[in-house]
This record gives C-alpha cells, structure tokens and sequence, in this order.
C-alpha cells in the first residue's frame, strides 16, 4: 500500500532497507534512525555585516584558488603523496548490500561498550513479516545474545550488532577492533601500582552509595545548547546572559580525606529528597521514548524545514562543494536536483572515518 503524503510527513525515512538472514531464515526489515542530533549551527558572517563568509580550497603555496576539477586526494607516505583520482575511488568502493547476513551469535555482555557507535532501529518491511520479526526478538531476549553481521550502506562496510531491545529489534554499528587505541599509549598519567588506603577506599565507597540513584535519562539534558539559546534571544532583544560559573578546583590529594567527608555529608543532608522523587519516578520505557521523541518531531518540523529551504537557496556549484566536503560518491556526475537529494540523505548515514593527517586545503 502506498503511504499518503500525510503519512510520509509523520513516519521516519528508512536509510537502508533489505534482508535480514540468519541460518536459512529471510526477515525483510528497515532500519530507522534512533537517534537525532540537536546540535545548534551557526553561519559565519563578517563582523558588522550580515554578509556569509565562504571557504575557498586555496593552493597552500601559490595562494591561488584551485577549481573543484583540479583536485585529487593524496595519501600522505611521509616523504611523498600517492596520488589517487576521485574515480579510482569509486571504482573500487563496494556496492550496497541487500542483504544483512547474520554470521553468529554473541553474548549481549562479552561486548565491550568501547565498540558501540551509533544505534538504529529495525523494522519488517510489511506486516506478513510480524511473526519472523517476533520470533528473532524474542529469542535474542530469551538468549541474552545479540546477532553479529557486515554490510555495505553509502560505499562503507560496516560491522553490526542485532539485538533485542524492549519490544524491537535494534542494530547498532560497531567499531572495527583496529579502530579502538591502547589507552597506556593513549595517556601517560594512568597510575601503575597505586596503593590506596582502607580507610580512604571505604569512605569513597560510602559515597558512591550515598550519590546512588535509579538511571533515569530524562532527568538530564544539554544545559550548554539551552545556555546558547538563551544568548542568541539575549541578543535579539538586546539583554545580557549571566556567566557560567568557574569549573571547580581539583582536589588536593592531602585534602582527599576531607573532601570525601564533606561530600558524603553534604549528600545525607541534600540528596534525600532527589533519591525520594527518583523513587517516585516510573522507570523510562523505550515506547515512552519513542513517543517524546516524536513529539520533539512535530515541533521541530519548521527547522528542518528551513535547513531544506536552505539547500534550495544554493546554486549548483555550492552543492557541488558540500557533496565534496561530505564525500558522497558519484557527484561529479549529478544534476542540481541528484545533489540536494543525495545531501540531504547523507545527513541520516552513521558517522565515521578513521583520522588522518590533516593538510592545508
């Protein structure tokens, strides 16, 4: 059945679609975004004026402005580049998996956290498929277990986690295990053989208890992103914002005792009225979730709008540039129209890509 305009604007576009397959069984399923980004963007402007500021790709040694035709990718060897055309790229990029082939089943808890990135949802494709779709669910539940598999979405591979999550099927992208650094390389301050005392560790542990609360992720929010908002209608209205106050002093390792102290007291006489509401609290439920977050949706339906708006305010050369700055392949080749929509697609891909050298550009 075809969805109705209406029913377009409401539902969630899938980013991938295919099947899902373990052993000799087929799921035709989609996978939704589970999460969404509230990150507030600002245009540059030039102080005084209300005129953009653009970047330009500029030759680090001429200073001259390099046309997008003239530019190719180079792997920096040290003492040398290796060269590689845009085309040779895509040449060799693999093509889109239609299918997400399940290799084995892992136990939910020899997963490290360290390897989880992003989350997605999955979905049949149809309702006929309402009764595969609940068996694989609730054996990943039963089991504890979560299904390990790779496919191929927008020209990248990717290793992935199926599993059961309150009532859906969840996937969630992992890094490779060359992708995860040595945290003794990473930081040279990590304590090797540090002796804490009885006395010390027992009082710390007394106030891990006493700050112990029920997990309940909608007590918290983005203070700084409503602390930007504030400013900007500040401004607008020609008011100040107060400064945030200082970050607290470090403590002194001969005072330890007595912050550790002060702390759990300062807990016993303030916290109890927090842990008495916590209690009180029903706990979060994925469906509660989902639902909040399409009210977020409704609401913020006219900002995504104007980031649309936006994209069709540009000529086909500025797409051009954005499709080059985010990477998406084939480009070169586009019609203005093929560019806002690959844009506009590319925002809903899992973030990625492993970290190289930068050089002027």
């Amino acid at each position: 059945m075809e969805e109705t305009p209406e029913a377009e604007d409401v539902m969630a576009h899938a980013v991938w679609s295919g099947a899902l397959t373990f052993g000799l069984v087929a799921l035709p399923v989609q996978m939704f975004s589970a999460t969404e980004n509230h990150t507030i963007r600002f245009n540059q402007l030039q102080r005084g004026t209300s005129d953009r500021v653009r970047n330009k790709r500029v030759n680090e040694r001429t200073g001259e402005e390099v046309p997008l035709t003239e530019i190719v990718k180079g792997y920096d060897m040290g003492d040398d580049y290796v060269v590689v055309e845009p085309g040779e790229l895509e040449e060799i990029a693999p093509g889109r998996s239609k299918s997400l082939e399940i290799s084995g089943f892992v136990d939910l808890d020899t997963i490290d956290p360290i390897y989880f990135d992003k989350t997605y949802y999955l979905g049949p494709k149809s309702k006929e498929y309402a009764k595969v779709y609940a068996l694989l669910h609730e054996a990943l539940s039963r089991s504890n277990r979560a299904g390990i598999a790779t496919f191929v979405m927008r020209n990248r591979e990717y290793l992935v986690a199926v599993k059961a999550e309150g009532d859906i099927l969840t996937l969630h992208t992992l890094h490779w295990a060359d992708e995860i650094r040595d945290p003794r390389t990473e930081i040279g301050t990590l304590p090797e053989h540090a002796k804490v005392a009885d006395r010390e560790l027992a009082t710390a542990v007394q106030l891990v208890e006493a700050l112990s609360v029920d997990w309940d992720p909608e007590t918290y929010h983005d203070t700084y992103q409503e602390k930007v908002l504030e400013l900007v209608q500040a401004k607008r209205a020609g008011a100040t914002v107060e400064k945030s106050e200082p970050a607290p002093r470090s403590t002194n390792v001969i005072d330890l005792m007595g912050a550790l102290q002060a702390s759990i007291d300062k807990a016993k006489t303030g916290g109890g009225k927090a842990k008495e509401e916590a209690e009180l609290r029903p706990p979060v439920r994925l469906k509660d979730a989902a639902e909040k977050r399409r009210t977020r949706q409704a609401a913020g339906k006219e900002t995504k709008k104007s980031a649309a708006a936006e994209l069709e305010g540009l000529s086909k050369t500025e797409l051009y540039q954005r499709a080059t700055d985010a990477g998406i392949p084939g480009r070169s080749s586009m019609s203005r129209e093929e560019l806002l929509k690959a844009l506009a697609a590319h925002a809903a891909e899992p973030s990625g890509g492993g970290r190289r050298k930068k050089r002027a550009s």
